[in-house]
Parts: C-alpha cells; structure tokens; sequence
C-alpha cells in the first residue's frame, strides 16, 4: 500500500468512527486501534499513540454542540475528571511495562465487560433500578439536571446517584484510557449510566465531554516516549474531527434505545476481534 493511500484508508475509517465514537460517547479509539492493528498491520503501540490523539480530537468536535444542547452534565464531568485525570496518567505509565499481547487481552476484557453491563441494562428486570434515592454528595454538588429530548418530544429531568462509586470506577476508566489509548469511554458511559443512573444521552454526551481531558493527560508521556507517529496520527485526527461533528448533529434525533443498542453491538464485536489477536 503507497503512502498516500494507506493515509486516505485511514482518514476515510477514521470519519467513520469519529461519528461513532461521539454518538456512543466512547471516543474513535475503540474502533481505530482495531483497524490499524488487525487490518493495517500497524504496531499496536503506535496504533494506540494515533488513537490517544483521535480520542482528543473526537471530544474537541463533539463536545460544544452537546454543551449547547444541555446534553452535556458540566458539573459531573468536572467532579469525575479528577479521578480520570490521575488514573491516565498511571496508565501512561504502566503500559511501557506491558506486552504487546497482553494489552490485546486486556482491552479485549474491559470492552466484553462493557458490553455486558449495557446488555443487563436492556434487561426489563433492570429498569425499575432508574427511580434509586440521589446521595448526599450529589446533592451538595448539585448534579441533577434536565435536557430537552428532540426525539421523544420532551423535557427531560433526572437525579444523580452514587457519586462516590463513580469516582472510584473514573480512577479505573482513566488507567484503562492511558494503558489502551482507548479515551475510557467503554467503561465512561456504563459508569455514568448503571453506577450514577445518568440517561443514556447525557452519558455518552458527557463522556465525550471528558474523554479529550483524560486522554490529554497521559499523550505527553507517549509523545515523550516517540509512540506517536505523525504519519498514522494526523489522518485519524482529520477524520475522527469531521466525524464528531457529524454525530454531534444525529445524536439528539436519535431514541435511546437505539443508542444503546448501537454501543453493545459496537463493544461485542470490538471484543471479539481484541481476543482473537491476543490469543493467536
């Protein structure tokens, strides 16, 4: 493959998970690390380095039009960026001391488990858990909120709960974002959206909101340590923009449900493809 059309190649599967990647809240990494792996042959290292940039680039396109829609939960990003801060950059840290092929089992897991926890979520038996009492520290910190819902028709206003559980899982989601380059979204939103009880909507948009922080935190260590290639990172970052801008737009047309739907699919297929590379 010629240099110029390895980098259309990238640019082109890059738009594509950029839009993904915003509607779902799960940042491009989940699909571009697969790609530039299992289909491109590109280091996984390297291929991870490009997904750290695509992940802050996905956040920096997504992330005003859902503050604008009131989509976004400002308080509660804040709140949970401390915790997700401090876990990327000991990830940062820890995946020099890594294998190659154990980072492919390991993202396999958190993404199986991902997929998962949002299948128990669709579960009838699972939805009566939304009407859980707010705790106190949500309320002091005042993270409820409210957003208008295009596609049901309607203002839409809900409770936070759990905070302290959620900061304690944003510690993890940030290890796995600076160990995987993978912006922590696949363990943000179920966080965000079993733990705090956050809507769907508001889970993804708010995990878009901090994943461009977190993955800003531990790309100086890769910059530092050369696993940032220009050649790979700067077609992804080109299409992965484009792309968040584009699922920025369709998000607040489309129901939750498909939403959910569309992450479990995009997880279970992510983590299969994660496992059979590890284990080859």
């Amino acid at each position: 493959m010629t240099p110029a059309l390895f980098s259309l190649t990238v640019f082109g599967f890059s738009l594509f998970a950029g839009t993904v990647g915003s509607l779902l809240g799960i940042g491009g990494g989940l699909l571009i690390v697969p790609f530039l792996t299992l289909a491109l042959g590109v280091d996984i290292r390297y291929a991870i380095g490009a997904s750290i940039v695509s992940v802050i680039a996905t956040s920096s396109g997504a992330a005003a039009g859902y503050v604008r829609e009131r989509l976004t939960n400002i308080r509660v990003a804040m709140f949970l960026e401390v915790a997700t801060t401090a876990g990327a950059i000991t990830g940062a840290f820890t995946a020099a001391l890594v294998g190659g092929k154990w980072l492919f089992l390991l993202f396999g897991t958190i993404i199986a488990y991902s997929a998962v926890s949002m299948l128990l979520k669709m579960l009838p038996r699972a939805k009566p858990m939304r009407g859980m009492p707010p705790d106190r520290l949500s309320d002091v910190l005042g993270l409820h909120g409210s957003y208008y819902d295009e596609a049901e028709g309607g203002e839409v206003s809900y409770k936070v709960t759990r905070a302290p559980l959620g900061f304690a899982l944003m510690y993890c989601a940030g290890v796995s974002s600076g160990l995987l380059g993978i912006g922590s979204g696949a363990l943000k939103v179920p966080a965000l959206d079993l733990g705090m009880r956050l809507p769907i909507k508001v889970s993804t948009a708010t995990s878009n909101f901090m994943i461009g922080v977190t993955a800003a935190a531990s790309a100086g260590v890769y910059f530092a340590r050369g696993d940032i290639d220009p050649f790979v990172a700067a077609p992804v970052a080109a299409g992965v923009v484009m792309g968040a801008f584009f699922g920025s737009k369709l998000l607040k047309h489309i129901r939750a449900s498909v939403i959910r739907v569309m992450f479990v699919a995009v997880l279970l297929w992510i983590s299969w493809q994660m496992f059979s590379k590890g284990l080859a």
